[in-house]
């Protein structure tokens, strides 16, 4: 064994590395659990016990001596990557402007058209309770929305949870204010979805509500249609579906014609030429009354949209993955806005 150990010693002071895979190769060969020199001290046990001293310590001479040149070798290697990095301060400056992300611009854009209608933006907390999220906007105890695959909760208490939707604006808004009420409520949310090209689990919105005495739908169409032509264009088709949401009666979508495609058919539109941008519908009379708004006196609509979905189609985007990835060549695009 005396001659082996000899023999790989050799090797391994005279071993040189160029590139980090070599020395990784070396690492491999000589030093990994499977290589040569732990290979060496398995079979120490079959050494006879008068030569086990000296072999012993031939054995850790070489194994430190392997080391040594593995740490030093990987040292001088990490040295020479840094120093290629190095950047040469005597060269021109490139520099590249920095520029609104688009999903900023989309929300200042609708945030000023509704302005511009008498809307005041509003503002709440995005760690909620029961109450301002579910409760009082008329979802029953045993709704889906409640359950752990679609909602986050921040602690094992089911009262505590990040918001699903800014309605819970809309709730505290009608907690502290008297009618005439007429707000939008723009922020984060959170939904425990799974992420895709048309899905993700934050996501913007923009809510609207609007109460006061003789409030009705065609109000809310007309408020809607004002704002997807100052917004995607006059030549934008609009039309309502019947729908179902806890907080309103009657309810309803909004579709607009997929200006990504043309009304021709695409995977954003799922081949259907049209794409929902928005829920609305009249405020149920129970969300008043959790607030302590007479129902018998007051009425209101209410709409929500996606901030993503808006953006989408304002800019023709087919992925809104792109919006969370920071990648600077899809924000530059943005620069002229």
């Amino acid at each position: 064994m005396k001659e082996k150990i000899a023999e790989i010693l050799k090797e391994v002071t005279a071993f040189h590395a160029e590139t980090k895979e070599a020395l990784e190769d070396y690492r491999i060969k000589f030093l990994s659990k499977k290589g040569i020199i732990p290979g060496l001290f398995a079979d120490f046990k079959q050494v006879a016990p008068e030569m086990r001293k000296e072999i012993g310590m031939l054995l850790n001479e070489l194994k430190n001596k392997a080391q040594n040149i593995f740490d030093e070798q990987q040292k001088n290697l990490d040295n020479q990557i840094d120093s290629s990095c190095e950047q040469d301060l005597t060269l021109p400056v490139d520099f590249m402007n920095g520029s609104r992300h688009p999903l900023s611009l989309v929300r200042e854009e609708i945030n000023g058209i509704f302005e511009r209608l008498g809307f005041v933006i509003c503002e709440g907390p995005e760690i909620e309770d029961d109450f301002h999220v579910f409760s009082a906007l008329n979802f029953p105890p045993d709704h889906p929305a409640r359950d752990m695959q679609d909602t986050f909760f921040v602690t094992k208490n089911p009262d505590v949870l990040l918001r699903t939707h800014t309605s819970s604006i809309q709730v505290r808004a009608m907690e502290k204010e008297k009618p005439p009420i007429r707000i939008i409520a723009p922020g984060r949310v959170f939904r425990n979805e799974a992420i895709s090209a048309r899905a993700h689990c934050i996501f913007h919105q923009i809510e609207g509500l609007y109460i006061d005495k003789q409030v009705s739908f065609a109000d809310l169409k007309q408020v809607l249609y004002h704002f997807v032509q100052e917004f995607f264009g006059k030549e934008t088709k609009v039309r309502f579906r019947p729908s179902y949401f806890p907080f309103t009666e009657t309810s309803a979508e909004m579709d607009i014609s997929c200006n990504i495609c043309g009304g021709k058919g695409c995977n954003i539109c799922k081949h259907t030429g049209w794409l929902e941008i928005l829920g609305c519908g009249m405020c149920d009379p129970n969300i008043l009354k959790a607030c302590d708004i007479d129902p018998d006196e007051y009425m209101g609509y209410a709409f929500g949209m996606g901030v993503e979905r808006a953006a989408m189609l304002k800019y023709q985007v087919n992925d809104l993955r792109l919006y969370f990835e920071n990648d600077v060549r899809f924000l530059k695009q943005f620069q002229q806005f």
